[in-house]
Order: structure tokens, then sequence, then C-alpha cells
């Protein structure tokens, strides 16, 4: 439970947002064509990475027996 109190708070929430940045600035930058099959996968972690750190939910909580909602955590 103390891995998704960790991710609930905001150094996790920060963490999460700038790893979506980083892979969404990969994708889009590095291989020069977005319309490559491995751009478009990466463009959608990215983009799914930073909405999850926005919007405060960890996928993986519940693997661990905690709620899919930050709030919920504390």
């Amino acid at each position: 439970m103390g891995f998704a109190k960790f991710m609930a708070g905001p150094i996790g929430r920060g963490i999460r947002i700038l790893a979506g940045v980083i892979v969404l600035a990969f994708a889009l930058g590095l291989f020069g064509t977005v319309d490559s099959p491995l751009n478009i996968i990466l463009a959608v972690v990215g983009v799914f990475l930073v909405l999850v750190g926005v919007f405060n939910v960890c996928v993986f909580a519940p693997l661990f027996g905690g709620p899919l909602m930050g709030k919920d955590v504390k």
C-alpha cells in the first residue's frame, strides 16, 4: 500500500506526468514520422501516462489491493 500512497502523492503524480511527456516527445520527435505504428503506440502510451497523472488514477494500485483513484488512497 506504500507504493499506492507514493503514486497518489504530488511526487508520484509528477513522475507520471513527466514520464508521459518524455514518452510523447520521444514518439513525436525521434522517429520523424507520426504514421509509424511504433510512434502511434508510444504517443498513446504518453498521452495515457499524462492523463493518469493529471486525474490521479493509479492503475497498478488495485493489483496491490488499493483503490483505483488516488484521492481514495489517503
